[in-house]
């Protein structure tokens, strides 16, 4: 027996079978695919606000089944991806809440320079006050963009592959994030590009 056997859900009498404790369920085969073409990105993104791979393993589980309780729902609601990042969203929030901790990327050195890449692509003066809360503050969509983009270090195709959207639509959410974090932290607007030009 290797030590990769620890780890199965099998019992020490049935390990000669190979028999598992519990049939899988059945699963809608729409709701296989979102899941393999999503499970990745979710487990990312979790990982990033909770600190571990264990813990994000954990919400993330949750977080399918309560998406598999209501897909058919979800379906019919239209706007899938949305309506599954909330869940996420909401998984994440929960797990965080229930802990009494800010998210890891508040936290963690790694995650902390990645801040600093979206400070100086923000033109930010060189203190940060204020800054993480200020994502956290971010609508639904800005917050998603913000984050995949400038934490995660998502190209913009895959952010619109997750989020169902058009590449344009991730840009124009990810502009408006910037210009309200800028606000949010009172920095002076970027000088115009347009100007640039005008004068040669």
């Amino acid at each position: 027996m290797g030590n990769g056997d620890v780890d199965l859900d099998v019992s020490p009498q049935d390990s000669g079978h190979g028999q598992p404790v519990q049939d899988p369920p059945d699963l809608p085969l729409d709701f296989e695919a979102f899941y393999l073409g999503h499970q990745e990105f979710f487990h990312d993104f979790a990982e990033i606000h909770l600190g571990s791979r264990r813990a994000a393993e954990d919400v993330v589980h949750h977080v399918f089944l309560e998406i598999l309780g209501g897909w058919d729902e979800l379906l019919q609601q239209g706007d899938l991806e949305q309506q599954t990042l909330a869940v996420l969203h909401r998984g994440v929030t929960r797990r965080l809440d229930e802990d009494g901790r800010p998210p890891a990327f508040l936290i963690n050195g790694p995650i902390a320079k990645n801040l600093e890449a979206v400070r100086s692509q923000l033109e930010m003066s060189s203190s940060t006050n204020g800054l993480y809360e200020a994502i956290l503050e971010l609508p639904t969509r800005q917050f998603t963009v913000i984050v995949l983009r400038h934490l995660l270090g998502y190209p913009t195709k895959r952010i619109a592959r997750y989020m169902g959207l058009d590449t344009r639509t991730v840009d124009y959410h990810g502009r408006k994030g910037k210009e309200r974090l800028r606000i949010r932290l009172g920095l002076p607007a970027a000088p115009s590009k347009t100007r640039k030009g005008a004068g040669q």
